[in-house]
């Protein structure tokens, strides 16, 4: 075990929180020059995602109060949960009215790209400034057709396998298994020794998609191909199905209905020896089950069949409509947040709960304070979007809430289905969506 202790996250988590109040001291704001002309009288509403880990929103927070004491503009702060910010951005979208700034998830701004503010400048900005952004981060954030930002990436809470390292040894392993034919035979051997693995295969936004899709990927299933043409019935799905299955037999009864929440939970309560998650459990194990603590361990996601990683990670990004009446005003809070002055202490705080879009903070020293943390550090490399391999767009988005890949497995691992039913079924609704 590290000796990183609970002293120094409380430690560093304090420091986290000192630096940003540094930020909005006054020699700041007086040394302080915004890149654009703010409008006179302004003000910004943002609607952004509730975090699973309470620093997230308490840096956040500092940090936008340093903001408004540089430039005098004020942010009205909604916080709402991660299933609501989609809904809520479209009839935004579709009234003209609502937050000036939207934190949305994975590809929401091809949903609605023409009411979007061109945001180029800034990431152009950022890009130059910290080391580019991360091709998953373009995806998500870069019209290709219109050759434009409309999105800025922010980052992904990202995932990687959090276990138990006793339980883990009693199975027989030494260390985590780095590819699937390992995880398979060790989620056997800790389900025999009564410490079962659990993921979620529910409609969990994040952990739910995670996994799946990183399985899909792994075995070289794709869900549309380069065209977006629908390419999911496929031998390679079938595959990954089939295991998938038996994946599912190891685990704990009833994570066909996990949500996010859910394995967190279970994982804590000593019900299950693994799960993939962000690293809010470990964090939360750290505050509250000091008993626990020591023995969890984290490691990377498994790589399948095509020999490389093929992670899938929640991912945010922000973005500004254009009925905003402060669009100046909102680039520059975006701007003002992404720098490392803000960036830093935010993810120091949240000890790495998202990862950074921009390359430039794989530095941060957060990422080393403990080898728990490090697998975080690196989720964005080998990372695919959502609707892989075709392009973003309002078919892929909607797949993805619509949770087709997600119930494709489910229906294979707990509702009765054949991989090639399961595979037929999420291919027809595949094409009512795509329209091919």
């Amino acid at each position: 075990m590290s000796d990183f202790n609970r002293r120094e996250l409380l430690q560093m988590t304090a420091a986290g929180a000192l630096a940003v109040g540094a930020g909005a001291r006054p020699a700041l704001a007086a040394d302080y020059k915004p890149m654009f002309d703010v409008e006179k009288g302004a003000s910004l509403q943002l609607l952004r995602w509730t975090g699973f880990i309470d620093q997230d929103d308490k840096q956040w927070k500092i940090n936008t109060d340093a903001f408004t004491k540089a430039t005098g503009v004020p942010v009205t702060i909604q916080e709402v949960s991660w299933t609501e910010i989609q809904a809520k951005s479209g009839l935004a979208a579709q009234i003209g009215s609502g937050p000036d700034v939207i934190m949305g998830f994975y590809d929401d701004p091809f949903i609605y790209p023409d009411k979007l503010v061109d945001v180029s400048d800034v990431c152009e900005y950022l890009e130059k400034k910290y080391g580019g952004f991360y091709d998953v981060a373009k995806s998500y954030g870069y019209d290709t057709e219109n050759k434009r930002w409309i999105g800025l990436p922010m980052g992904g809470p990202g995932a990687a396998v959090t276990y138990r390292e006793s339980w883990l040894k009693e199975a027989g392993f030494d260390s985590f298994p780095k590819d699937f034919d390992g995880l398979l035979k060790a989620a056997r051997a800790l389900k025999k020794i009564n410490h079962p693995i659990g993921l979620a295969l529910g409609h969990a936004v994040g952990d739910g998609n995670t996994w799946c899709h990183t399985l899909l990927w792994g075995f070289g299933g794709k869900q549309v191909d380069e065209d977006n043409k629908v390419a999911i019935d496929s031998k390679e799905t079938r595959e990954a199905l089939k295991y998938a299955k038996a994946l599912y037999e190891t685990m704990i009864p009833g994570t066909a209905s996990w949500l996010d929440v859910n394995n967190n939970q279970a994982f804590l309560a000593g019900q299950i020896s693994m799960t993939i998650n962000g690293i809010s459990i470990w964090y939360t194990a750290k505050q509250k089950f000091p008993d626990m603590f020591p023995d969890i361990r984290t490691a990377p996601q498994p790589i399948g069949p095509v020999g490389h990683a093929t992670n899938f990670n929640l991912f945010s990004q922000s973005f500004i409509f254009k009925y905003s009446k402060y669009p100046n005003a909102a680039k520059e809070y975006l701007r003002f947040m992404c720098e490392r002055e803000q960036m830093d202490p935010w993810v120091t705080g949240m000890v790495g709960y998202v990862t950074p879009a921009l390359k430039g903070y794989a530095d941060l020293p957060i990422w080393t304070k403990a080898p728990e943390i490090t697998p975080y550090r690196d989720v964005l490399k080998d990372n695919h979007p959502d609707g892989f391999a075709g392009t973003p767009g309002r078919a892929a988005a909607t797949a993805l809430n619509d949770f087709v890949i997600v119930n494709m497995f489910a229906d294979a691992c707990a509702h009765g289905s054949s991989p090639e039913d399961a595979a037929k079924s999420a291919a027809a609704k595949l094409k009512s969506i795509y329209g091919s």
